[in-house]
């Protein structure tokens, strides 16, 4: 297909030109309502913030331009058919499950998930069997699922409905996702991928990037072209394999997105999509040498340890993600959030996320060697200024769940809140997570252990966002009554 062409752009550029009379919403009728909007947003962005109308096609149920839109992207990601997702990847993450599972129904999956799966399983009463996890000691942090993990998975839950898998981590680590997809398909299981952090995968040179899920055999993948694809925040795709009943799967999309879809987010899905299938091998060429570059300069600051495809072992890394530009923290004293906040505070640089051992500069489209240098250098005086000797780090950011009820009726079954100190040894009934990169430390249905309530702590007085209980403050917690 002719991926020159952008038909939800054109169809929006044509009803600009038209000069139209606008009696439908949004009410400020192309930004002339609000003259304050206008000037913050600009008069382009504002007329083509339009509703749904026979030229510009329907969302809910695309037969114009936003069906053609989604041929392209199908083409463009080599899947059989390609969903546009406003309500981001984590709506795509949910309508995967959503589509496979029902109430009591079983999913393996890795535990490091994002907690859109999670909310996903509260939501339709599906029920999670963790893959057993190996976590790197030096790191701190969950890796890959080996095959024979996943096997062992499937062999002690032959009744699962799908695997789920993360393609990569938030730190650039993968799965054999190939050899995960063909043993769970032999077992008559779906394979879902979160491929929020895999946009470039599809658009690289063969052999410089790990594989992309549905080119290895997956079933669906959800994609945040709003990360390394270079569209605007919360727009995504949902890709899916041919094996996928794309009409159900609409539905599904329907029950949760929203009918009154953006048709920014839509155009800036269309626009990069293009931009990727006709220039992606070069862009991502271009980002594969700064962070290479990157990575070899600030492991060469001591303490900072920018790690890469050394940890590769064939197992549970099976390939690393080389854009990704993870660093280990812990070998300066400070924790990856103290330098996430330092970064941010005294050089004036925004990087993705710190946690308690490690923090992630996001490198894509849009970053340059300029960029790359300055934020080389600022490590260096981090390191220089702020760098301590201290025994007291926790190093591990991986603690393994114990399942003691399905995260449905943990959830919404009755609940009593409890000051987190005293909580230990009862099942959780909420959420608790850094954000980013929004991995739950325990979730509906877990029982909270000392390690988990010292991790909490811990992450408090470092200076961690968390995220999720009902009390803001994360002094109390809900559990099971």
């Amino acid at each position: 297909m002719n991926q020159n062409k952008t038909p939800i752009r054109d169809a929006l550029e044509e009803l600009e030109n038209n000069r139209i009379i606008p009696f439908d919403v949004p009410g400020h009728k192309r930004g002339k309502g609000s003259s304050n909007l206008r000037e913050f947003l600009g008069k382009k962005c504002l007329s083509i913030d339009v509703n749904a109308m026979k030229p510009l096609d329907s969302l809910s149920h695309p037969v114009s331009v936003i069906r053609e839109g989604e041929e392209l992207a199908a083409a463009a990601f080599g899947a059989s058919h390609a969903f546009f997702m406003v309500s981001g990847t984590t709506g795509a993450v949910q309508t995967m499950i959503f589509y496979t599972c029902k109430r009591g129904d079983k999913i393996i999956l890795q535990r490091n998930v994002h907690r859109s799966v999670l909310n996903a399983m509260v939501l339709c009463g599906a029920i999670p069997v963790y893959i057993e996890c190996t976590s790197s000691e030096k790191l701190g942090i969950a890796l890959g699922s080996s095959v024979a993990a996943v096997e062992r998975a499937i062999l002690e839950n032959p009744d699962a409905k799908a695997v789920f898998i993360n393609n990569p981590t938030y730190y650039g680590i993968c799965s054999d996702i190939a050899g995960i997809a063909k043993l769970a398909h032999k077992h008559g299981m779906k394979v879902l991928a979160d491929e929020a952090h895999g946009t470039h995968f599809y658009f690289a040179d063969s052999g410089n990037l790990p594989s992309a899920a549905i080119s290895a055999g997956a079933d669906m993948a959800a994609v945040s072209m709003h990360k390394s694809g270079g569209s605007l925040t919360q727009s995504s795709f949902l890709l899916c394999g041919k094996d996928v009943n794309a009409n159900y799967m609409r539905q599904i999309i329907n029950l949760t997105q929203t009918t009154s879809a953006s048709y920014i987010l839509l155009s800036s899905l269309d626009i990069s999509r293009s931009h990727l299938a006709l220039n992606g091998k070069k862009i991502f060429s271009d980002v594969l040498k700064l962070t290479a570059y990157a990575r070899e300069e600030i492991s060469k600051i001591d303490g900072f340890y920018a790690f890469s495809e050394e940890l590769i072992d064939g197992d549970a890394v099976f390939d690393f993600d080389k854009t990704k530009l993870a660093i280990n923290t812990l070998g300066t004293g400070l924790a990856g959030i103290e330098v996430h906040d330092i970064l941010r505070d005294e050089y004036d640089i925004q990087i993705e996320f710190g946690d308690i051992g490690n923090i992630l500069a996001y490198v894509s489209i849009g970053d340059n060697h300029k960029n790359i240098e300055m934020l080389i250098s600022a490590l260096a005086e981090v390191k220089r200024r702020f760098a301590r000797t201290e025994l007291n780090i926790m190093k591990q950011e991986y603690i393994a769940p114990i399942v003691r009820a399905a995260p449905q009726e943990a959830f919404y079954n009755p609940k009593k809140m409890l000051p987190l100190a005293q909580s230990v040894g009862r099942i959780c009934a909420e959420f608790v997570m850094c954000y980013p990169p929004g991995i739950p430390i325990i979730a509906p249905g877990e029982e909270i252990t000392a390690d988990i309530v010292n991790y909490i702590s811990y992450a408090k007085e470092k200076g961690c966002s968390l995220i999720g209980p009902e009390d803001m403050s994360i002094e109390n917690i809900n559990v099971l009554e």
